[in-house]
């Protein structure tokens, strides 16, 4: 048995199965975690779904913002661009199963108390159990006859600072963009969403989420996360761990054995 985390995977089940035949991946006795953006812009999308749909509970994944992406499709919230290589996924019988599927997944998972798997990552005004929490009230509106309420009004850049005190759409709408879209932060921790270089390209007013200090965390805790690949799997700490290696724009994808913390890339 063996517990293993896989970077953005984005539709591209041939290098999925590559990668996970290096570790001699069992579906029956190994588990499969995912980062999210499970598909968008890869080539094999609807495979990918029927692949890890069939991993029944040896598969569980965050969701991330191309995932979301197909919830709104689904919803009429948006319309698929060529580009994400959905038209297989929303043409077959079994669209509305994956889009199910999906909305019972959550945007935050705690592995063994000390790991927090994210999309994009922790905003850092937030503690691990705080991070649960809030995942936990978009879940429990996702997974109601209400979502496609919420869906239809997540796509906004504002509010981009937390306040305990948001509400309503304000208050969804940044718990999503940070789980899903965050990369860069301001000074004062706004959400930045134009900038997706890597670090030392970016404009000296802003900072990598991680590397704005987090009294919330301690030192023992890790955050696990996909979403940006022009970090190349590089944030300069052990305690947060960059997955998408950028697979699908022609890199590699990268596989994290939970048991030792070791990477292991296609």
């Amino acid at each position: 048995m063996a517990d293993y985390i896989v970077g953005d995977i984005q539709g591209c089940l041939s290098g999925l199965k590559a990668l996970l035949s290096k570790v001699d991946f069992n579906a029956r006795t190994d588990t499969l975690y995912a980062v999210g953006d499970l598909i968008g812009r890869g080539p094999e999308a609807l495979d990918t779904l029927a692949y890890l749909y069939s991993l029944g509970d040896n598969f569980k994944t965050v969701l991330g913002n191309h995932d979301l992406n197909l919830l709104a499709i689904r919803c009429g919230a948006r319309r698929a661009k060529k580009a994400d290589k959905l038209d297989e996924v929303i043409a077959s019988p079994d669209f509305d199963k994956y889009c199910d599927w999906l909305r019972q997944k959550p945007l935050a998972m705690l592995l063994k108390r000390d790991i927090l798997l994210t999309h994009a990552g922790l905003y850092p005004a937030w503690s691990f159990d705080k991070a649960m929490a809030l995942s936990t009230e978009i879940s429990e509106v996702l997974q109601s006859q209400q979502w496609q309420l919420m869906v239809n009004s997540m796509y906004d850049d504002k509010p981009n600072i937390w306040d305990d005190g948001l509400s309503g759409n304000d208050r969804q709408r940044f718990i999503i963009n940070a789980f899903t879209r965050m990369r860069f932060l301001e000074k004062d921790a706004r959400l930045e969403f134009n900038c997706k270089t890597k670090p030392s390209d970016a404009p000296k007013s802003l900072l990598p989420w991680f590397n704005m200090q987090n009294p919330n965390m301690t030192a023992t805790q890790k955050v696990v996360f996909g979403h940006w690949a022009a970090l190349n799997g590089e944030t300069d700490t052990e305690q947060f761990f960059a997955l998408d290696t950028g697979f699908v724009w022609g890199g590699s994808m990268t596989l994290l054995c939970i048991d030792t913390m070791k990477r292991l890339h296609s």
